[in-house]
């Protein structure tokens, strides 16, 4: 183990799971209310035959320890655990349990696991030295949230037997791509070890996303090549190493999408793999009467609020992050992981400040879906500084802006809202965000794995998930979309423009926004999922992304490449903190609006729904690059319309980067002086670069 992820001695749950020693391995246990913890070791390869069985000893903190000689390297083993009854208890001596700080995983029978004990990494270790991380800047971070099976798993460039695996996703194919598009940070949903809900095994479907935990500390097998698989866990570890390590040669980032709300366990009738059988009082969250508490929606929460599980947390974070080189972790229902013993969100939880303070994970990106379904779920804007979230305010007021907007007043003559809120998303969601956090606390994003794609999102009102079994009835039903007059696929050329247009609108405005960036993988070649909302249940070619582009699919992915690239090159669009008014904040954009007849805009211009024309003025105060100032016109009307440039001190020309009228992005640059009049299409957005006297 890393020197920076050792724990100290003084620490009670210390080194908990298998550690090598000279004479086979020791193991240590957290249960608080067991009476006895029997080890239990397989020979290597075979988990059929045991040829050791160990009684644990408790210490005063719950914590069972022993050793064994057979504890070696490539063993499987299992834990024997039992205590008291009681309905907030589940213990059964005659079930093997999973360790929870298992770092490999081995079948055992259907639906039965045991844990298998894992050496060092070996040749490639060094994907775990802080030094061998991108470490890109969060102001230069764009994410983009992919799936590693459904990412390669159809591109007929990475070899068939590498094709939606990890070493598909290191493939050269696959890093090309990514290279292409100039994204920054790939961020994997779900690969801890995870399994399907009892729920879609009888239905014949499978968990395909992974939001269903098995173990904490495992890499999901299921996504190392056939080869790896049959070589076992160490095989499977250290194909994902050898893929963290070739992302990172890239100069890629990787984020894990990780799960420490909930377990595979679901309800209290669920399936047992571990944690309810080690100790069902003390993993789980539980009311007075001992049922479960379940703020997660997945029929049990882990209890974040107490000491042991906060531990396991950070002890699997400094696990991923300190001996597998992962550069951040996107925390899944995030609020559930901020409440104290009495279930309660506090923003300076332990957990979420121990996530902050460790000197590993510290050091790593930490994003924070800020909700849950549980009392007081809705917590965006309430994280410490050091995380960024999900802003779900600017997801839906930009849907709401380019789709929903329009389709009122195509209907009904009015917007019914003015361009102010739209303004404050574009700028960081001030409103949202303390004023110490800056607008890198907002993670930008459009659309994620759940809900519509982007394609989806600008071609059907309503969900159509019928296939998922549920009879349409799963699945959010607030989509903020618009179908464009034809629900799904057609063959009007109109109204197939016309989506195409709000697809470079929306991303437009995602891309060239103030905060933090996520695109979701196949959006820029416009994906579809035909009209399913919630396709977590579907691993075909409904989800992964297909490779076979035609010309307006290279056109959006060659557009995005152009976006992502501007961003890079203009640091007034990617501002570290908030402004104040009056001041020079170092890299806090200057920010000036102005109206449609280049006049600064007024209450009036900002609230009215009639007024949907704005340009936006941002000129950087650098730190550490050179000087850098904008023009942004957004103009949110079906008819085109005419602007005057504004005249700003320091300015004399302005240069057209982007406009997203055009179906491809713009090689040659049109000048324009302050004062001057301009076509802008119905629709549509232009990026200009503002130059002159500094």
């Amino acid at each position: 183990m890393p020197e920076a992820a050792a724990r100290t001695s003084t620490d009670v749950l210390r080194d908990l799971g298998v550690l090598p020693t000279r004479d086979g391995g020791s193991i240590r246990v957290w249960s608080g209310n067991a009476d006895s913890v029997e080890l239990e070791v397989y020979a290597p390869g075979d988990v059929a035959w045991a040829v050791d069985r160990v009684a644990l000893e408790r210490d005063e903190h719950g914590v069972w320890s022993g050793s064994s000689g057979a504890l070696v390297e490539g063993a499987g083993y299992g834990l024997r655990v039992d205590g008291p009854s009681g309905i907030e208890h589940a213990f059964n001596p005659a079930q093997t349990l999973l360790d929870p700080y298992a770092r490999g995983l081995v079948a055992a029978g259907p639906r039965a696991y045991r844990g298998v004990v894992l050496g060092g990494l070996g040749p490639e270790a060094s994907v775990g030295s802080l030094d061998a991380k991108p470490r890109v800047p969060l102001d230069r971070t764009v994410v983009y949230e992919l799936h590693v099976r459904g990412y390669s798993r159809a591109n007929p460039a990475v070899p068939a037997e590498l094709r939606g695996t990890y070493a598909g996703l290191a493939h050269d194919a696959s890093i090309e791509h990514l290279h292409r598009l100039g994204v920054t940070t790939v961020e994997l949903l779900p690969v801890h070890a995870f399994v399907s809900e009892d729920r879609l095994i009888r239905q014949g479907k499978v968990n395909y996303w992974g939001y269903n935990t098995l173990a904490f500390f495992a890499p999901h097998a299921g996504y190392a090549t056939a080869a790896a698989q049959a070589g076992g866990a160490a095989a499977v570890r250290r194909e994902f190493a050898e893929m963290v390590s070739k992302l990172h040669e890239a100069g890629l980032e990787v984020v894990l999408d990780v799960v420490y709300n909930h377990t595979a366990e679901e309800g209290r009738t669920g399936p047992t793999h571990s944690f309810r059988g080690i100790d069902n009082s003390g993993y789980y969250r539980h009311d007075a009467h001992g049922r479960y508490v379940d703020t997660t929606g997945c029929g049990n929460t882990l209890d974040a609020g107490h000491e042991p599980v906060a531990q396991l947390v950070l002890d699997s974070m400094r696990y991923w992050a300190g001996e597998l080189g992962i550069d951040g972790f996107r925390l899944d229902l995030a609020a559930t992981l901020g409440r104290d013993r009495n279930a309660t969100f506090t923003s300076d939880h332990p957990l979420l400040r121990g996530m902050l303070d460790d000197p590993v994970v510290g050091a790593t990106k930490l994003i924070a879906e800020p909700w849950d379904v549980g009392p007081g779920g809705w917590q965006t804007g309430s994280f410490p500084a050091g995380f960024s979230e999900w802003n779900d305010r600017y997801r839906d007021r930009m849907r709401d802006f380019w789709l929903g907007d329009l389709r009122r007043e195509r209907e009904s003559g009015s917007a019914g809202s003015g361009i102010g809120r739209f303004a404050t998303r574009l700028a960081g969601s001030e409103n949202t965000f303390a004023h110490d956090r800056g607008p890198l606390a907002s993670l930008n994003f459009i659309t994620a794995h759940d809900g519509f794609t982007l394609a989806d999102l600008t071609a059907y009102d309503v969900k159509h998930n019928l296939g998922n079994g549920e009879g349409n009835r799963d699945g959010t039903d607030e989509n903020r979309s618009y179908n464009h007059g034809v629900e799904g696929p057609t063959d009007d050329l109109a109204i197939r423009a016309a989506r195409r247009r709000s697809i470079r609108n929306l991303l437009g405005t995602l891309l060239l926004s103030a905060g933090v960036p996520m695109l979701t993988a196949g959006d820029e070649i416009a994906r579809t999922q035909r009209g399913n909302n919630n396709a977590y249940c579907h691993d075909s070619e409904l989800t992964w992304l297909s490779w076979q582009l035609d010309a307006d699919e290279r056109s959006l992915r060659d557009t995005v490449a152009r976006l992502i690239r501007l961003r890079a090159e203009n640091p007034a669009l990617r501002p570290v903190r908030y402004g104040r008014f009056g001041e020079t904040v170092p890299s806090a954009s200057q920010m000036d609006w102005y109206n449609a007849d280049g006049e600064t805009m007024t209450i009036d211009d900002w609230n009215s729904p009639a007024e949907r024309t704005l340009q936006y003025l941002a000129a950087s105060t650098p730190e550490h690059e050179p000087f850098n100032r904008i023009l942004l016109v957004v103009h949110a009307r079906d008819a085109e319309t005419e602007v005057i440039l504004p005249e700003h001190e320091g300015v004399d020309h302005y240069t057209l980067l982007w406009d997203s009228a055009s179906e491809t992005p713009a090689t040659a640059a049109e000048e324009q002086r302050p004062g001057d009049r301009v076509e802008v299409s119905g629709l549509s957005m232009q990026l200009y670069r503002a130059d002159g006297v500094a």
